[in-house]
């Protein structure tokens, strides 16, 4: 960051007084640190990229799996459906890896990569996260300049790449700042494995949990890509204690020879699609085609679908 140029000293000093005096949000940051920041370490390590990296993820979403923005980015990466998407993550009813940290983290990385990439730049990668690539791709045809510091981009993407290395300064240094919080006085990592079920039909999610050991609220910790009161049908991978996942297999076993979900049945009338019926039994199109065995969107008048709901 060239900080012998005035106005680039100004705006980082700017995002440096705000965030410094925003005592109980660097606290917090330094809290789920300790959580977080050691798995995201070592996975940007793994990949060859810059350690820095790290604090995109603080500034997105001050490390909260559940972040959502006002336009809809979501999870800690803050991840548009759109872009999640493009990068892997799944988006459903029941499902929205993009609170997933472990995944969202990784596709975060694919989609900086590529960035990167692009711009063969860090800081224009960076704010090309913030405010995407074709937008930052026009400014620069635009206004014929290729620096970050010197493009009029969006106000937030301005403050954006200040923000990041105005939050690196403050917790790579919190003693500097008057920020004392004793290595391990943080919240603990939440130590999982991961076990994979596949599901012949939805299953309510209370009862996988108490499969696992574990109540609705610490499954959702656990797995806070799943948003609905169901796990779905089909191939899935959960996530439980460390330790576990022997013993969830054999209570998942038990679980599924008892368990009974409540069958409705459709007639298919005149002018009936797949597409509308699924829409309307709030299910997707693949989940009818699968329960009843449909290849294709044909569907025959009269004909009797099977739902599990």
């Amino acid at each position: 960051m060239p900080l012998d140029d005035p106005d680039v000293r100004e705006r980082f000093d700017r995002e440096f007084t705000i965030v410094v005096y925003s005592h109980a949000q660097v606290y917090l940051w330094l809290k789920r640190m300790e959580r977080y920041l050691p798995w995201v370490e070592s996975q940007l390590a793994e990949n060859n990229l810059p350690d820095d990296l790290k604090y995109v993820a603080v500034a997105e979403s001050d490390l909260m799996p559940y972040a959502v923005s006002t336009a809809g980015a979501a999870g800690p990466w803050q991840f548009m459906s759109s872009t999640g998407a493009r990068y892997g993550l799944d988006k459903s009813k029941d499902l929205d890896e993009r609170y997933d940290f472990e995944l969202a983290t990784r596709s975060a990385f694919s989609y900086l990569k590529d960035l990167y990439g692009l711009f063969n730049n860090w800081t224009l990668a960076i704010a090309s996260y913030n405010c995407g690539e074709n937008r930052i791709q026009s400014e620069i045809a635009k206004q014929r300049v290729n620096s970050y510091y010197s493009l009029k981009l969006p106000l937030e993407t301005e403050r954006y790449i200040f923000r990041i290395a105005a939050i690196k300064e403050i917790l790579s240094h919190p003693e500097r700042y008057g920020y004392i919080l004793p290595m391990g006085s943080g919240y603990p990592q939440i130590k999982s494995e991961s076990v994979h079920v596949n599901l012949p039909y939805p299953i309510p999610l209370q009862m996988v949990a108490e499969a696992i050991g574990l109540t609705y609220r610490d499954f959702k910790k656990f797995n806070p890509a799943f948003i609905s009161d169901k796990v779905p049908e089909g191939s899935q991978t959960l996530k439980v204690p460390a330790g576990k996942g022997s013993e969830f297999n054999s209570r998942m076993e038990c679980l599924l020879a008892s368990y009974k979900p409540v069958v409705l049945t459709h007639k298919v009338a005149r002018g009936e699609t797949l597409t509308g019926i699924a829409a309307q039994y709030d299910i997707s199109t693949q989940s009818l085609r699968e329960w009843n065995q449909i290849q294709g969107d044909t569907l025959l008048v009269d004909q009797v679908l099977k739902i599990y709901k």
